[in-house]
């Protein structure tokens, strides 16, 4: 890969569209000039010139980035100088790639952090004060160059700098759902962004784009394709084409990965049989890890769904998911591969209840994995809705590393087009206590592998990017993508301090500004969980496409695909018992979570109805009854999407015309959005409680057969079939 020529194409990209209208495309990596002239002022005088030393192709990741920033953000071209010649230098360097950067005995300092942390400090080089960049390794320079203009593009005081930061778990990956026909499953922003048609030959600029936006926030991997696998994916047809793309990502410090269909050797290989414990299947993916290996030296590894929704895996053959992920992880082992093995898993006869399935294969398999094999897990037992409690398999496997999954892209949260800020749903889940080890125990505790001391450490993120110039389809998701990358690298950040960065860096420093659109996005979140799901309810979106409220949803192949399964609305009352009485899922908690969630009286709000199946009159602590209740919730977050509006209009003089535009166009849908699941649920749900709303709650504007009348057969995101 020709690097340099790659960057006249990155340059002249990232500055021709800073030209033009604001888009949207250039992420948060928006280096226009620093407008508040005191604030500029005080950067040009302390930054007097750059200087970095190191010769590969990250390094000259790094120097692209430095000449792109800071001229744009100083409104001056700022080209690298040979040696520190003033006061106000900037120097980046590792101690092997760096004399002068050696000469300050840093590496005691250095030897703390992980192969990935950066220091910024400030020392004297050649009598001149200067800020220095340094890392064990090139890629830790390049994570500390962003930290450094992500500084400047938020406005922050740059003397008397003294920062180590360093990863608190080691892979950081973008799960894309992306299939070689383009299409992505659960994607809101168009098609996918590998135009395999094209490559190996043709690189696109975006990818370049998309390596540095990931570098930028830390994101050190990528999946690229969907977990509902093509074993298409493994032939050398597309293993070249892969491997430019990892040609691409690697100086940005980015591996690529594969999803492996367990099905492949019968279905690209000739074999009778995938059964893991075939020496013959072991030898045919030994020897296809080989050959991707020969086109991807630094191939991270596969991640695989087996035995969930239809996709095969060894318990097709009797064996164990430990039998499967085992026989793959032998076959990447000796090239430092890994196997992220997903949870997500579910059998096609009926549950006693599908919140327990996956603890109840995989909590009996604890410590029989490898070594080089993560459990991947999503933060909740269902899949991915708008609220659910911590996964209960989150400190019940001591001796496997846990990888935690979230969803970036909006599945179950109003898709493309709601504003939906997932920073706090993140957070809720890593500080929920699991007290595996007593109090304090927290999800993200396991997470980084300090509870159970895993030797690998992993979050993956199911990526919400397509081929929209946004690269989100809304302008807001592109806060999520940033959020998971900043939280993989630091959980213990807030959901405020990540919104002030991002809002910062994407729209204005303006405080006014800054207030406004920091309280829209805290409360979005809640707001959501209000109008679709509220007091623990789960499952009741539409079928298949899972756009809009389906809470009547009942005719499906399988039971656990339904919505009435898991509202269970009666007459008598609403909500899945999951204590003692009912399927006992709670009892897969450690006993004072088991215990909190187990009764309706200590139970949170948040999550009444995931645990408890209780009577419309049922009194809650706010002296109304459960059905007030849930109607009040409904409005609540109807109001909060209003309130959304009154703030973000606000904002008109302060936004760019092209952003507040769309924006505000997919608020008002947002708006029509919240009311209509208000409506329909109620209006359900009434027929059971046969209760009037409640004061203060809008009547439903349409009769519920309009409602279950309502059909969307080409709504994206819909899964493939292969």
């Amino acid at each position: 890969m020709k690097v340099n020529s790659l960057f006249f194409v990155l340059i002249f990209s990232f500055v021709t569209n800073s030209i033009q209208a604001e888009d949207g495309y250039r992420l948060w990596l928006r280096y226009d000039q620093v407008k508040d002239a005191q604030q500029l002022n005080t950067y040009r005088e302390a930054i007097g010139g750059w200087l970095v030393e190191g010769e590969s192709p990250t390094f000259e990741v790094i120097r692209k980035e430095l000449q792109l920033g800071l001229s744009g953000l100083l409104g001056a071209y700022m080209p690298s100088l040979q040696s520190v010649e003033q006061d106000g230098m900037l120097l980046a360097g590792t101690p092997s790639s760096s004399p002068l950067i050696a000469s300050l005995n840093l590496n005691a300092q250095l030897d703390t952090l992980a192969d990935e942390g950066y220091i910024i400090t400030q020392k004297t080089v050649n009598t001149h004060p200067t800020t220095i960049i340094t890392a064990k390794h090139d890629v830790g320079v390049l994570y500390g160059i962003f930290h450094y203009l992500r500084l400047l593009q938020t406005h922050q005081r740059i003397d008397k700098l003294s920062i180590q930061s360093t990863p608190d778990v080691m892979h950081r990956v973008l799960n894309h759902w992306d299939n070689l026909d383009r299409t992505v499953e659960r994607g809101y922003a168009g098609f996918s962004i590998w135009d395999w048609h094209r490559l190996p030959e043709y690189i696109a600029p975006h990818y370049i784009d998309y390596a540095r936006a990931n570098a930028s926030i830390g994101i050190n991997g990528t999946v690229l394709t969907n977990v509902n696998a093509n074993a298409l994916v493994l032939t050398p047809h597309y293993l070249e084409k892969a491997a430019a793309l990892a040609d691409v990502f690697r100086p940005f410090g980015i591996k690529v990965y594969l999803t492996a269909r367990f099905s492949a050797p019968v279905e690209i290989g000739g074999l009778e049989t995938a059964d893991p414990l075939d020496p013959e299947v072991q030898q045919w993916w030994n020897e296809k890890a080989n050959e991707i290996y020969e086109f991807i030296p630094d191939f991270g590894g596969f991640l695989v769904k087996a035995n969930s929704e239809g996709q095969p895996g060894p318990q097709n053959y009797g064996r164990t998911h430990a039998d499967g992920a085992n026989m793959l992880a032998d076959a990447v082992a000796e090239h430092g591969g890994i196997v992220m093995w997903r949870a997500f898993v579910y059998s096609e006869e009926e549950p006693e209840d599908r919140a327990k399935q996956a603890y109840n294969e995989f909590k009996p398999l604890d410590g029989a994995f490898r070594d080089n094999v993560m459990v991947q897990v999503k933060n909740g037992a269902i899949d991915f809705q708008p609220r659910e409690p911590f996964h209960p398999l989150f400190g019940a496997m001591p001796q496997t590393p846990l990888m935690m999954e979230f969803q970036i892209t909006q599945e179950y949260l109003g898709q493309g087009t709601h504003l939906v800020f997932l920073a706090p749903l993140f957070e809720e889940v890593l500080q929920s206590d699991t007290y595996a080890q007593g109090e304090g125990a927290t999800v993200a505790k396991v997470i980084d592998g300090s509870l159970h001391n895993y030797q690998i450490t992993g979050m993956a993120g199911v990526a919400n990017i397509g081929t929209d110039r946004n690269w989100t389809g809304h302008h807001f998701g592109q806060a999520n993508w940033y959020t998971f990358g900043r939280m993989a690298w630091d959980m213990n950040m807030s959901s405020r301090d990540i919104a002030d960065e991002w809002i910062g860096m994407t729209f204005s420093n303006d405080e006014g500004a800054m207030r406004n659109i920091r309280t829209m996005m805290l409360n979005s979140h809640e707001a959501v969980v209000n109008y679709m799901t509220p007091l623990g309810l789960h499952h009741i979106m539409g079928a298949g496409h899972h756009y809009g409220p389906g809470p009547w949803v009942a005719e499906m192949p399988r039971a656990d695909w339904t919505s009435v399964y898991y509202h269970q609305a009666d007459k008598e009352g609403i909500g899945f018992d999951r204590t003692e009485t009912g399927s006992n899922a709670v009892e897969q908690y450690f006993p004072p979570v088991a215990r909190k969630f187990g009764e309706p009286e200590s139970c949170p709000n948040k999550y009444l109805l995931w645990f408890h199946h209780l009577d419309w009159d049922y009194k809650m602590k706010s002296d109304n009854i459960l059905w007030d209740e849930i109607a009040f919730h409904y409005q609540a977050g109807v109001d909060s999407v209003r309130l959304m509006q009154e703030k973000w209009n606000s904002l008109e003089s302060e936004i760019d015309q092209e952003r507040f535009q769309h924006v505000k166009s997919f608020l008002e849908i947002q708006e029509k959005e919240a009311d209509w699941w208000k409506d329909a649920c109620l209006n359900y749900f009434q027929t059971f409680s046969k209760l009037p709303i409640p004061e203060g709650v809008e009547k439903p504007e349409e009769s519920l057969e309009y409602y279950q009348n309502l059909s969307f057969p080409f709504a994206p995101g819909i899964r493939p079939r292969w």
